[in-house]
């Protein structure tokens, strides 16, 4: 019985399809195909019924299951144990939003190569919502987002690193315009609806019953600063005191009452087993 054939198992049984599992462990669907019959053979069991169009677990599938997922975080948790020697050792696969990707990671990842250069972390971009899911679905090993906002998975922990405050950013030559006037005279510069923060400035405008003109949507709030800046429009984004102070005599104005914030967070699965490196990931950002 191999490790690998247990992690197909297991994978198989979280995303529902042997397709999927191919895909999230780089095998084709021959491979876990054979897996699958291999451990069935070994245990003298079907794991899997296969009489409709969408396999499922059978009770000694179920079984199975539960102990596989067992069998690997103990394994996962002496593989890490052994790595842990003078230097941290081992692989973060780390998933993180735009904002932290140009502000905050760059300098911790030095900050990490410097003092633990056999600690390896790869790193992918997205949004906070798609970021939860990779983590969720095992893809990802943590994640920097904002806090999660409903629905969201609940498997997920999260442990706050910062927070930035909301802004209203307008062109220079609209300083002494309230929100409501900017709103109601300028085009709108959306942050993606689709993000998290986006779902809170929608709120919020809805609460306080701002009517707007939407002129764009994107999902970066330093390219909607600049762009307000150079008087296309209006952008509602989170940002932090020392971004908001590099931008060229921008109108600024704070949004929400009172003044909305986005905590950025680092997210996990509740069972992860790479902890010991997300919290010196943790402390390089504090850094």
């Amino acid at each position: 019985m191999s490790l690998k054939a247990l992690r197909t198992l297991v994978t198989i049984a979280r995303h529902g399809t042997f397709a999927r599992a191919a895909d999230l462990l780089s095998l084709t669907p021959s491979a876990v195909s054979l897996h699958i019959k291999t451990l069935e053979d070994e245990l003298q069991v079907t794991l899997f019924d296969r009489s409709r169009r969408q396999v499922s677990l059978t009770e000694a599938g179920q079984l199975a299951v539960a102990r596989a997922e067992t069998i690997l975080a103990s394994y996962d948790e002496l593989a890490d144990a052994l790595a842990n020697g003078p230097s941290l050792r081992g692989r973060l696969r780390l998933g993180a939003i735009h904002t932290v990707l140009a502000r905050r990671l760059p300098k911790a990842l030095v900050w990490l190569k410097a003092h633990h250069p056999q600690l390896h972390i790869s790193v992918a971009s997205g949004m906070s919502a798609e970021l939860a899911r990779r983590v969720e679905d095992g893809e990802l090993d943590a994640a920097i987002t904002t806090e999660p906002v409903s629905p969201y998975p609940q498997s997920l922990d999260y442990t706050p690193l910062f927070e930035d405050r909301f802004w209203a950013i307008a062109s220079p030559e609209l300083a002494g315009h309230s929100l409501a006037q900017l709103l109601a005279s300028q085009p709108f510069l959306r942050f993606d609806k689709r993000a998290w923060a986006g779902r809170q400035i929608e709120q919020e405008l809805r609460r306080q019953h701002l009517q707007v003109s939407e002129q764009m949507e994107l999902d970066s709030q330093e390219a909607l600063a600049r762009m307000a800046v150079m008087g296309l429009g209006v952008a509602i984004v989170p940002m932090a005191e020392e971004d908001l102070a590099r931008l060229p005599a921008a109108t600024c104005l704070p949004f929400g009452e009172p003044q909305l914030t986005r905590r950025v967070v680092l997210l996990e699965h509740q069972k992860s087993q790479r902890r010991h490196l997300s919290a010196v990931l943790k402390t390089a950002l504090e850094t």
